[in-house]
């Protein structure tokens, strides 16, 4: 084949010539900008949880008052936990017992933070970590009428997930995770809109 811009004679199915530079496969060219579109979303995600991360220590987060973070997904979880080891993960966790216990404050209920996550679940071998969800789970759709909502599902869904998931590839744990993920926005997002704060 020959280059439509210099002419110059160049392998089959090239995307780029080599003798001019000229770039002539658009699906090259798409899936490059697919790719760096993709990548730039992630690096402004990852930003952004760091920026949150500094804003948790530096002003106390929500326990220090100011709106709850109501923007949580799972793909940033996940990313973010496989680029820190894991160490996101747990922040993650820290994050979310903090803004329930605020903004479910009064219920007679307390999510248990991070120190208890870590030590308990290596005592049982993991199954506390489970227990943890299920409460968690509970005590959101105990609490979503409290504002105005109703979940489907609750700390049993959350087990459920658990359990089976873990017969399946473990997909299910992330099933779960995005269920609380969901919930937990949900709330944050009704306790701001409650005291005022903008959306």
């Amino acid at each position: 084949m020959f280059c439509p811009k210099c002419g110059a004679s160049i392998p089959d199915g090239s995307a780029f010539c080599s003798s001019c530079g000229a770039s002539f496969n658009s699906n090259a060219n798409s899936f490059g900008d697919r790719a760096k579109s993709a990548f730039n979303q992630a690096e402004r995600n990852m930003g952004n949880e760091f920026q949150n991360i500094g804003n948790t220590f530096t002003q106390g987060g929500g326990y220090g008052g100011g709106p709850l973070q109501t923007d949580r997904n799972l793909i940033t979880y996940i990313v973010l936990t496989i680029i820190t080891l894991g160490i996101y993960g747990y922040y993650f966790i820290y994050k979310m017992a903090q803004d329930v216990n605020v903004a479910c404050g009064g219920d007679g209920q307390e999510t248990a933070g991070l120190a208890a996550f870590i030590l308990l679940s290596i005592v049982t071998c993991g199954i506390y970590s489970w227990y943890w969800y299920y409460k968690l789970g509970n005590r959101l759709a105990d609490n979503a009428p409290r504002y105005g909502m109703t979940f489907q599902e609750n700390g049993s869904t959350i087990l459920m997930w658990l359990i089976i998931g873990s017969l399946i590839c473990g997909i299910g744990a992330f099933i779960a995770m995005n269920i609380l993920i969901k919930n937990t926005n949900s709330i944050c997002a009704a306790y701001n809109h409650s005291h005022g704060y903008s959306a």
